[in-house]
């Protein structure tokens, strides 16, 4: 089941992401999806990690208000960095 709940909260993170971002247009489910899991991994490292804000341990620990706000922080943080290096436009 948490497998689901990750797709889920990934999915949702990438969209909200890609509308703040306006890549939405280019972006399938698919690209929502990889870019909401990976975006709040990237948030759990930058922020948790290296950072140590204490609130981002909550990226990619299911489905909590936290969990999202932190996971398309990321995912905005991951699309900069595609737009950055010209993958998306």
């Amino acid at each position: 089941m948490g497998w689901i709940i990750t797709i889920l909260v990934g999915a949702l993170c990438g969209w909200l992401a890609s509308l703040i971002m306006k890549t939405d247009a280019q972006q399938g489910a698919i690209a929502n999806i990889l870019i909401g899991i990976v975006g709040a991994l990237l948030a759990q490292w930058i922020f948790a990690g290296l950072l140590n804000i204490g609130g981002a341990n909550a990226a990619g620990d299911g489905f909590s208000f936290w969990s999202i706000i932190w996971g398309v922080i990321g995912s905005v943080i991951l699309i900069a960095i595609l737009k950055a290096l010209r993958v998306l436009r």
